[in-house]
């Protein structure tokens, strides 16, 4: 993600119109990206709310990169220290277990009763659940994600 492309952003509104986030909680998109030429966003709740359904990416007229340029941002978010504890606590799930969301019994429980197996994940192979935290440790993922 070049900042010249993110200059090239006429402020259409387009991103901002077609955010779903947007429509449900205070992100606005087109002021996170132009904010981000400005000044340091890193701090800036709003930056965490985009679901990354790529819809404002898909549709911009000058086909910038937008949520590319979020994740961006996010990244440098988090070697700054900055993320939510919701984010957090999210990142500590999927070190602990390998899941951003583990399933949990009440689901293995609903799944056996419609007679679906049980998941094909790091819940059935263990071995596979040492090789994903070996893979996000070596990666500082976990030295990122500490409070």
């Amino acid at each position: 993600m070049k900042k010249s492309e993110i200059l090239t952003c006429f402020q259409c509104g387009t991103c901002h119109a077609s955010c779903p986030s947007g429509k449900y909680t205070s992100l606005n998109i087109r002021k996170i990206v132009r904010d981000s030429m400005k000044k340091d966003v890193s701090g800036e709740p709003e930056l965490w709310m985009c679901t990354t359904c790529y819809n404002c990416q898909e549709r911009c007229p000058r086909g910038i990169k937008v949520t590319d340029a979020v994740l961006l941002l996010r990244s440098e978010a988090v070697k700054k220290g900055n993320i939510l504890p919701a984010h957090r606590k999210v990142c500590g799930f999927l070190l602990k277990t390998g899941h951003a969301i583990p399933i949990d019994d009440k689901h293995i429980t609903i799944r056996e009763n419609i007679g679906l197996a049980e998941t094909e994940t790091v819940h059935k192979y263990p071995e596979a659940l040492a090789e994903v935290k070996s893979l996000l440790r070596s990666t500082g993922f976990d030295e990122l994600i500490k409070e």
